[in-house]
């Protein structure tokens, strides 16, 4: 069924707990916001936004929005993550049902930038370990396996935002970077940067001192990174390096790029120094319980996924996610779209008493045709429009300013006329009308 809203969203829910700041920007903008006291399961989820039809959803990264909350939910259409990862989200249902996905990729950076750095020095000098030592009365003083960072080799495994930033404060400390990444761009801007590229990710891993893991749920071909590391790259890290090596690997990413058996193995196996680990497998909703599969091995300081998790970043993370919604609501602009990152798209100033007209769709030919044509047969002059196709995910995003508004049976119109040209029945899958004032 296709999702048709005119005027502003209005209804906001919020859940796992972003900072509150968020909630007084979204108020101040007109919206009722709800905040969840509890993080809802898929079911607890679904209750929430059909009792409060809530147009948007602000969330974090545990809860999960499936398909299943997706079709129960008609009155959804777009999701706003307070974070960076998507991967809570069903992406492919969304375009499905013309509900659009938004993250902040930026302002969680130092924050996460900050806690890696933290790690890989607290690593080096066994600080975890002889803290806990030292409270129990021990008296430890001597260097073994204690090293210093400067002029050890760092390897990034996923040179977006966050790898670059750790790769800079990395080199300002005196470290050595090499990095492996995908994606043309991230591979110039790598080069430009004075680091060096290799290859292959077992190369990484045998030309590094230190392994520090940035990539994202999914790759440059959207092919999940599910299992991308296994057994035999961590028993080659720092193979190559001359002398002793501390031997450490980070993984403040995703939890599923590994079973933890393999990096246990690597540990008692001394192929692996120590390790931090930030993301797991299986996370609890909430505060816990749960399982840490690292509890039983020292050599691995595990946080609760808090890299994003400080004062500074959250509030920072609130402005700027209120500014993307508020953006899209008003002016049916996209910034930080999941289905395309960095795409910004928009129509600039829109003179007042026109309409924007907002339509995701199939990119099946003959659906933007028959909006077109409806925007004609109603007499309406369309005075700007921006496009775009997100092939991925077979959906298009058309976003046009017409003099006039489209009544109900016009609306109605576009659905059977790109049925009939498309031969998809769910071919235009939401439309937004809002008429600025």
């Amino acid at each position: 069924m296709t999702r048709i809203h005119s005027g502003l969203f209005r209804k906001a829910l919020v859940v796992e707990h972003p900072d509150t700041v968020l909630d007084e920007l979204l108020e101040a903008d007109g919206l009722l916001v709800e905040r969840a006291s509890e993080v809802p399961d898929e079911a607890g989820l679904i209750r929430m936004l059909n009792a409060g039809r809530h147009q948007v959803l602000f969330k974090r990264s545990r809860v999960p929005v499936t398909r299943a909350v997706i079709e129960a939910c008609p009155d959804l259409y777009a999701v706003q993550l307070c974070c960076i990862g998507d991967d809570s989200v069903d992406k492919r249902a969304c375009a499905d049902h013309g509900v659009l996905v938004f993250n902040d990729p930026v302002s969680n950076g130092r924050s996460v930038v900050e806690l890696a750095i933290a790690h890989l020095i607290a690593l080096s000098r066994r600080l975890y370990e002889t803290n806990e030592h030292t409270r129990a009365g021990g008296f430890d003083k001597s260097q073994v396996e204690r090293f210093e960072i400067q002029h050890r080799v760092l390897g990034i495994l996923g040179l977006g935002n966050i790898g670059r930033q750790v790769a800079r404060a990395a080199e300002a400390l005196g470290m050595k970077i090499l990095f492996h990444d995908t994606r043309e761009v991230a591979r110039e801007i790598g080069v430009e940067m004075g680091w060096e590229e290799v290859a292959t990710i077992d190369a990484l891993f045998r030309r590094s001192d230190c392994v520090s893991v940035h990539v994202s749920a999914e790759d440059a071909r959207s092919q999940s990174n599910r299992a991308l590391l296994t057994a035999e790259h961590f028993a080659q890290l720092a193979a190559d390096r001359p002398g002793p090596s501390p031997r450490l690997f980070l993984n403040l990413a995703r939890g599923f790029l590994y079973e933890p058996d393999d990096l246990l193995a690597a540990i008692d196996a001394g192929h692996v120094g120590r390790a931090a680990v930030d993301v797991y497998p299986e996370e609890p909703r909430g505060s816990g319980p749960w399982s840490n599969p690292y509890a039983s091995q020292p050599r691995v300081a595990t946080t609760p996924h808090l890299g994003a998790a400080t004062l500074d970043a959250q509030p920072r993370i609130a402005r700027r996610v209120a500014q993307t919604f508020r953006a899209f609501n008003r002016q049916g602009a996209l910034r930080d779209c999941i289905y395309r990152p960095r795409l910004l798209l928009g129509l600039g100033e829109i003179a007042p008493g026109s309409t924007l007209l907002a339509v995701v769709h199939s990119t099946r030919r003959g659906s933007r045709k028959a909006l077109q044509d409806a925007i004609f047969e109603a007499g309406a002059s369309n005075l700007s429009t921006v496009h775009q196709d997100f092939e991925d995910y077979g959906m298009a995003f058309d976003l046009s300013a017409i003099d006039r508004p489209l009544d109900d049976d016009q609306l109605r119109r576009v659905l059977h006329h790109a049925a009939d040209l498309t031969g998809e029945a769910g071919s235009i899958r939401s439309i937004r009308q809002v008429t600025l004032a």
